[in-house]
This record gives C-alpha cells, structure tokens and sequence, in this order.
C-alpha cells in the first residue's frame, strides 16, 4: 500500500512538472512560433499563403456609384442655389488581378494591377440607361479655365458653343457620364485652343476607370524586413510626383493600399492613391471585431482636405478654398476639380449651405479601413470620395449666364469591400483560433501542473507519517519505554539484589 502511494505520488509529481514545463514553452515559444509564421505567409513570395491573395483579390469589390442631379438648371443660370437630388446607387462588381509580376534583387516586386467593372442589376437603384440632369463639365470646366484669355477668344469660344447648341446644364444617360459619350465640342476646343483638354474621343468620368490599369507599382516583399513589405519603392517609375507645389504633399508613402505590414500599432497608416494624385494618411479610431476577427479600424482625419490655412502642411496642395475640399486641377488636366467627402462631410459648413439636398452623416459618407493588426491584411473596408466641379459665370461666355461662384457636387462613389466565405473561414482559424487554442492550451497545462504537484507533496507527506506510525507500532511497548538496549541492561530492575543474610 505504502509503495503503491508512493510510485502514484511520483508520477503526479513528474505529471505537475511536465504541465509547468509544457504551458510555460507554450507561453515563451508560443508567440515566437505565431510571430514566425505570420512572418512566412505574409510576405510577397510565391511559397506564402497570402501571395495567391495578394495577386488575385478573391474579396469581392463592389463600386457604388451616386450622381447628384440639378433639380433646377434654368435659376442657377440665374444666379439661383443649385438645388440636388441624389440618384442611385449605380453599383458595379469590381475584379482586380495583377499582371506583369517582376522580381528584383533589391527585395522588391512590381506589377500592374488590372480592373474590370460590370454592372449589378440586382443591387442598383436603377439603370445605366437612365437619364440625369448634370453640369455639362466640359463647357463650364472650360470656361473657368479660359477666364483669363483675352475676351475675343472667349467671345469666339462662346459663339462656337452656340453653333454647337452647347448648354451649360445636360441631360445624359448614366452610361454616358461614366463611360464616355462623343461630344464635337472636344475638337472645337482642341481646334481653338490647342493643349487646353490634351485628348480626345470620348469623354467620361470612368472611362479610364474601366479594363484598365492604376499604374506600375513597385513595392517591398519583406523578404529581409517584414516591416517594410508592401511599402512603395517606387510608383510609374517615380519616387515622388510631381503634382504638388511642396516634397512634402509630392511624396509617396505607405502601401498601394491592399495590405499593410504586420504587427501594426493603433496610430495610423498611409497609401498612395492614384486617384487622389497623392499620399493618404489615416488614424486609428477603435478596436473591434469582423465577424470574430479582431480589428484596428482607421478613418480619415479631419485635416485630410483641409486647407492651408487651417491645416499648414497641406499648403502645398493649394490654390485652396475652403477647408474640406482639395483642388486636384493639377493632376486632372487643369480642369477646377475638387475631391472631398461625399455630402462634404467634415468640410466648412458654408460648402453645404451653398446648394441644397446635402445630408453629410458620419456612418454614411465616412470612409473607413478595418484591419487586422497581426497581418496588417484588410478584414473589411469602404474607402469614400466625392467629385466636385468649380462652375460661375465667366465673361464673355454667354452660356455661363449668371451662374454664381459654386462648389458644385457632381458623383460621390465608394470602393467597398470585405472578407468573407472559404477565405474568411482559412483567415479565422489559422490566424485566429489557432492562436486562442494555444493561449488556451498552455494556460490549462500551467492550471493542472499545480494542483498535480500538491497533489504529489501530499501524498508523499501521507507516505512518510504512515511509515513512521507503522515503524512505532513493531517496535513494541518497551522499546516506546526503552528504546536503547544498553539502557535497559543497566536498569534498576536488573540489579542483584542485596544480600540481607
């Protein structure tokens, strides 16, 4: 019995100290082998598990297009408030791939990345066919950029329009306005004033959107610092543009925008936009969870279409107006074209009280990334932006009429898109559940090493007493009493007795 507790006490003694040593490897090594592995997939390499990702976006990306129409184009000719309705949403399911992938010695890769957009019946407020009264953007953008011409060439311009029954409001379809409609008035203007609209064909305000290109990118694979994988080395070619009037706003920095470097911090993150013509900063707002994976969510601050004055390190993106809007005439062929957020939201109150039917509302119009820090991938995101048109009467131009100097919101459209499906699923648990197992894991073999080693101490202690008791009890009453044999030989009771005779 004795024996049998004892061999039970080892064992649970050596169980308890296996658990320590197991949960506390899990807790040293754990993370390192997590680290490790996030490290492996996430870098641009054919053998990563992020790379098919990264070449082929499987996430489904939808653009959603909405046109604001001029509900009253004869008393804005009149100098009245341009009153707008909102149309749509037009949405379309956009495919992006990569093509041309190069590496190079430097650690770095370039590629094009493709799109294709088609229409989404289903999902759309309404169709391409669809007719909307908008700004004719080609005759009002022109005439704000020949206002400082001599009159007599605008006097002749304005009498071309005429003969090209040009209006300064249209009605065109949907499909027109995004993708291209022919209009003779860009050979007039090319004809009178040569370079002023460097192209020709069509014109719409998508149709170097569609089955084409953002550019070439050259970017980090983070094959020897993964805290510098997706960053930009070099964009067309270019360290920095040349749209700007300071290096500081010609700069290009961040990521092309799909996926970030891992092990991210809760302060901010940048992309370059092609669209944009510039550098993105946004700021970290909150932690949370997509669909159990856990996010940094990062939005745009208020300073990212401030002006100058408001805002001093956006003073080389000026000739600014008011703050909430960025003059992008520079980088859209001179054209006076603003970007902002869509119902110029976060922008100077006036912007919106000088046309009607602006509701600027944060959940709707704010644009937002959520990503997940470990991997620095997008878990869901909805990136945001209005296109605006400077339009007022120019003298000369009879056609401008009494139009009043105004910001005049033409689209705001939204790139969004999430992770979901099979992809989603292979995300949750390698990234998410596997590591949660193992928190789990080395916490429940600390948990059992403990009571296992007390366990054991008890029991050895409960072996010993009863050895001790059992020992007592064989050696009798008189080894109790005399427990040395020389001491009893020289007792009393052993004594020869005196002799009394």
């Amino acid at each position: 019995m004795a024996v049998a507790r004892r061999r039970l006490s080892v064992g649970l003694g050596l169980a308890g100290v296996a658990c320590a040593l197991a949960g506390g490897c899990l807790l040293l090594l754990g993370p390192v082998i997590i680290r490790q592995q996030v490290i492996k997939n996430v870098r641009i390499n054919p053998s990563s598990i992020s790379f098919q990702m990264w070449k082929d976006i499987p996430v489904p990306f939808y653009l959603s297009v909405h046109f604001f129409e001029v509900l009253n184009p004869k008393q804005v000719l009149q100098g009245e408030k341009p009153v707008l309705s909102q149309r749509g949403p037009y949405v379309y399911r956009e495919y992006r791939y990569k093509t041309n992938i190069t590496f190079h010695n430097n650690d770095t890769v370039s590629y094009l990345e493709n799109r294709n957009l088609f229409f989404q019946p289903d999902l759309s407020n309404g169709t391409e066919d669809e007719y909307v009264v908008v700004p004719n953007i080609l005759m009002l953008g022109a005439a704000v950029m020949m206002e400082k011409l001599p009159n007599f060439l605008k006097i002749l311009l304005s009498g071309a329009l005429a003969g090209l029954k040009q209006e300064a409001f249209m009605n065109r379809t949907v499909g027109e306005i995004m993708w291209g409609y022919e209009d003779p008035l860009i050979d007039t203007i090319n004809m009178l004033v040569p370079g002023l609209i460097p192209f020709k064909g069509k014109f719409g305000l998508f149709v170097d959107f569609n089955n084409s290109n953002s550019g070439l990118f050259t970017v980090n694979t983070g094959m020897k610092d993964i805290s510098q994988v997706h960053m930009i080395d070099s964009w067309n070619g270019l360290k920095k543009v040349n749209y700007w009037r300071s290096s500081q706003c010609n700069m290009i920095n961040g990521t092309a925008g799909e996926m970030w470097p891992p092990f991210m911090s809760p302060t901010s993150l940048e992309f370059y936009s092609p669209d944009a013509c510039r550098s993105m900063t946004l700021v970290y707002e909150q932690s949370g969870k997509f669909k159990g994976v856990p996010t940094y969510r990062f939005v745009a601050p208020k300073t990212l279409f401030a002006n100058g004055t408001d805002y001093p390190p956006n003073e080389g993106f000026c000739p600014c107006m008011q703050s909430g809007i960025q003059n992008v005439s520079t980088c859209r062929l001179n054209a006076p074209m603003f970007i902002s957020h869509p119902h110029f939201y976060n922008a100077d109150p006036s912007l919106v009280s000088a046309v009607e039917g602006l509701h600027p509302s944060k959940d709707q119009h704010g644009l937002f990334l959520d990503v997940h820090p470990m991997t620095g991938i997008p878990m869901n995101c909805s990136i945001k932006l209005q296109l605006n048109l400077y339009i007022k009467h120019v003298s000369g131009i009879i056609q401008t009429g009494k139009i009043k100097p105004v910001v005049l919101p033409l689209l705001w459209f939204a790139e969004s898109g999430s992770i979901e499906g099979s992809v989603l699923t292979q995300f949750y648990n390698n990234l998410v559940l596997l590591p949660s197992v193992l928190d789990y894991v080395q916490y429940i073999f600390l948990g059992l090493s403990v009571p296992l080693i007390i366990s054991a101490a008890v029991l050895m202690a409960m072996s010993k007493e009863h050895k001790i008791t059992e020992s007592l009890r064989l050696r009798g009453p008189l080894e109790l009493i005399y427990p040395n044999p020389s001491a009893q030989a020289e007792s009393p009771s052993s004594a020869p007795c005196p002799d009394v005779s």
